[in-house]
């Protein structure tokens, strides 16, 4: 099958608590058509859906394609996913528990549906067309709206037996602090650090982060984040680096734990943040990880960025669904 063949062409998806990205991808891994929207998960499932449909659409037609051309679709969900059964446990983002993902999208869109947690789609992605190439033992940790996480163990995704294993985020560093202060997402995704910015700014602490932010304060996004920190803000370097460090504590244990060769950082606040971030990320790695041989693990930021998901989710469909790339 050529990719100029209709039949050949997939939707790929990276549903996240903030943002959809889809994307009209071939069986080669090559993106043809775009589009991204808001997920909104405020407004209910019913309005997810109805946007995911919508986007599937605008995707197909930047592609100069109609939707019943497309073969099928992949989709990755902010949570723990039964890949066998489409239903996603909980998706604390999306507001979503025991929900049939899968089965609600086949039956809207009449093709099969492949779902599995976002993360896993993204590492998928990096293990075949990016940062992961070459790796076995891998882990994925992507930092944005809150910190999700994935593993590749022995070349395949990894899921354990209640399909949570690289969850990351939920990982407790700090058991005796109160709720909503324990875990790694609570102190270290861009959500996180951006409460911990404003209640410090509003402490009189000072930082050129609000006159960065201009009319968006203080509604602080990953890039405005990165604008100050890149200019050595010292506030923001402070709860950066310190994020920096805590995600790295996390990341040595699970290193420590599953013999990993290779650790890739993805996501909003990573991508924004670029090198410096992972470089700090690294060294904590390699500060924590056992035994010192381990501490070789490489720590690596996403080659695909926003497409990591989109790629990854699409041939996760073509693998689970035996399509012939011939």
């Amino acid at each position: 099958m050529s990719p100029s063949d209709p039949s050949s062409f997939l939707v790929g998806i990276d549903l996240g608590g903030t943002n959809i990205q889809c994307g009209i991808v071939d069986t080669s891994g090559t993106i043809h058509g775009r589009s991204k929207s808001k997920t909104n998960p405020e407004q209910g499932l019913d309005a997810i859906l109805d946007r995911l449909v919508t986007s599937i659409e605008a995707a197909a037609k930047s592609a100069g394609l109609k939707t019943d051309a497309l073969r099928a679709l992949g989709i990755g969900v902010p949570g723990p996913v039964d890949p066998a059964t489409g239903v996603v446990h909980e998706a604390v983002n999306l507001r979503w528990s025991n929900t049939p993902i899968g089965d609600m999208l086949a039956e809207r869109l009449g093709i099969p549906v492949v779902v599995d947690n976002d993360v896993n789609v993204a590492l998928y992605g990096e293990a075949k067309h990016g940062a992961g190439m070459g790796s076995s033992h891998l882990a994925g940790a992507w930092i944005g709206t809150g910190v999700g996480g994935g593993l590749i163990l022995d070349s395949r995704l990894y899921y354990g037996h209640y399909f949570s294993a690289g969850e990351i985020g939920h990982i407790q560093l700090y058991p005796g602090n109160p709720l909503g202060m324990k875990t790694v997402e609570n102190v270290c995704s861009r959500t996180a650090l951006a409460d911990r910015i404003l209640q410090l700014v509003r402490s009189n602490r000072a930082s050129m982060i609000q006159e960065l932010a201009g009319d968006k304060w203080p509604r602080l996004k990953s890039k405005v984040i990165a604008d100050a920190y890149l200019k050595d803000d010292e506030l923001i370097m402070e709860v950066v680096n310190d994020a920096a460090d805590r995600l790295g504590i996390a990341l040595g244990n699970i290193t420590t734990l599953l013999s990993l060769d290779r650790i890739i950082l993805g996501g909003g606040l990573t991508e924004a943040l670029q090198e410096p971030f992972v470089e700090r990320v690294r060294a904590s790695v390699q500060r924590t990880a056992f035994p010192a041989i381990a501490r070789q693990v490489e720590v690596v930021a996403s080659q695909l960025d926003d497409d990591a998901g989109v790629i990854g989710a699409a041939l996760l469909a073509i693998e689970r669904l035996g399509i012939d790339c011939d």
